[in-house]
């Protein structure tokens, strides 16, 4: 059996943006996102149409998730059943009514927003934190100062799945940082420096086609990692890459077998904001029909104290 290299080998001279924005630093390449970036953004807001990204938290359907994660489960606390005879609904003067509910979830089982802490290896997370400021909850570099900061600028999408001419990329099938260049030069848009990246693959359709095939011998599609894509990423100062699969890289490096390398060169490294299982369809059908696939994009995860990860429900205006 071929063994595995480590990260620490495959990453040894990958670029860093640690200390770029001082040793206190916990939203990375968000720093790109100047009040600039923002007004350039709302500069292509033409229509005022909004698609919003997220995916139905309890779809009927099922929701994708990372293996080893379960689905959110919500739990009616109180309906109108609870007001029956025997019944322990609250009783309030006038005869108030009324419905609640709990959800149970792991914040990164929806679209969501990583921390920048989240994955790290050798010992240190984005930064140069020391990775034991994870314990019991993210000290450093959670998806707090991400959700305080908020996220905002021209972002472009690349289907990826209509310039190859599929409805879905299948398992494990890989692009590179050329491929994105190219699909963007044959959708006719310029990819500019601090943009945010939108990748459609449209992969999680074969999840709701068969969940149980999906997980069978799980290996999403997704960028492959490469020397020169994470040269690309960082000359490009890019700052949030947002993707329609739940781990946005290729689940296994197909030439060195490591599991997520990108999540450690682009985010741990370079800070990039990762933004993953959106639903980018809709959005994908209207940027085919006119044409025009820059637009404004905003998104804030929601201020969970030291957490690793959060729901979001990111919004395009065009």
């Amino acid at each position: 059996m071929t063994s595995v290299p480590d990260l620490t080998e495959i990453l040894e001279n990958s670029p860093s943006n640690w200390g770029k924005w001082g040793p206190d630093d916990e939203v990375g390449s968000l720093n790109y996102l100047t009040a600039e970036q923002v007004l350039r953004g709302v500069s292509l807001i033409k229509r005022g149409d909004l698609f919003t990204l997220q995916r139905l938290i309890g779809d009927p359907k099922g929701d994708p998730v990372w293996p080893g994660r379960t689905p959110a489960t919500k739990e009616m606390v109180y309906d109108e059943s609870d007001w029956d005879e025997g019944g322990d609904g609250p009783q309030f003067p006038g005869g108030l009514h009324y419905a609640d509910d709990k959800l149970e979830a792991f914040l990164q089982g929806s679209t969501q927003y990583d921390a920048l802490g989240h994955v790290w290896f050798d010992g240190k997370i984005w930064n140069g934190y020391d990775a034991r400021t994870t314990i019991g909850g993210l000290q450093k570099a959670s998806v707090e100062p991400i959700a305080n900061r908020g996220v905002a600028g021209r972002a472009v999408l690349l289907d990826l799945a209509r310039w190859r001419g599929v409805d879905a990329l299948g398992p494990k099938e890989a692009f590179s940082h050329e491929d994105l260049q190219a699909c963007a030069a044959a959708q006719g848009v310029e990819l500019r420096p601090r943009d945010i990246l939108l990748i459609r693959t449209n992969h999680l359709e074969l999840f709701f086609q068969d969940a149980d095939g999906f997980y069978a011998d799980f290996g999403e599609p997704g960028l492959v990692y490469s020397p020169e894509l994470v040269q690309w990423f960082a000359d490009m100062e890019i700052p949030n890459l947002v993707t329609d699969t739940i781990a946005n890289e290729v689940t296994h490096d197909p030439n060195s077998g490591a599991a997520l390398v990108l999540h450690n060169a682009l985010m741990r490294n370079l800070g990039i904001a990762f933004t993953e299982i959106c639903d980018l369809e809709k959005l994908a059908e209207d940027c085919a029909s006119d044409g025009r696939y820059d637009f404004f994009y905003v998104a804030a995860p929601l201020k969970i104290h030291s957490a690793s990860g959060s729901p979001v429900n990111p919004v395009v205006i065009k």
